[in-house]
């Protein structure tokens, strides 16, 4: 795959991961729309996002043949351990607009801000440390 094309779909990738990251935190928030919803907000559209995004990176972006419950349960815990650090970006960064401006629209600019700057972070983690079982589309160079 050339690096256009893997590039393409990992933006196309984080992007759906995105939406349904802001979505689930729409959702929740439209529950309880006060500052005690926030947090679970965030953690229900990080973990929705999380799910959605290794299962496409798994098969697209990575193209890792790993099957069963022993390997997706390795890579997964890897994937999402490398998440903590891009995590960290995005929730800080979402929560600090949120505290600036206290807004839905502030909020979801923080949020796109630090996924996307995470995001890029992320790719090189999970290339490095996760998926590292062969020449997957993730590792051309």
């Amino acid at each position: 795959m050339s690096p256009l094309t893997l590039a393409l779909r990992y933006v196309v990738f984080a992007l759906v991961a995105t939406a349904s990251n802001l979505a689930t935190q729409r959702l929740v928030l439209g529950l309880d729309d006060d500052q005690v919803a926030y947090y679970p907000a965030l953690l229900a559209g990080t973990s929705v996002g999380l799910v959605i995004k290794y299962l496409l990176d798994k098969r697209w972006i990575f193209a890792d043949p790993a099957r069963g419950l022993v390997a997706h349960g390795r890579r997964f815990t890897l994937y999402t351990l490398m998440g903590v650090v891009t995590t960290v970006i995005f929730w800080g960064t979402e929560t600090l607009f949120w505290l600036s401006w206290q807004t839905q629209t502030a909020r979801e600019i923080g949020a796109i801000l630090g996924l996307s700057i995470g995001y890029f972070v992320k790719y090189h983690l999970d290339r490095r440390h996760v998926f590292t079982g062969g020449a997957g589309a993730g590792h051309a160079t």
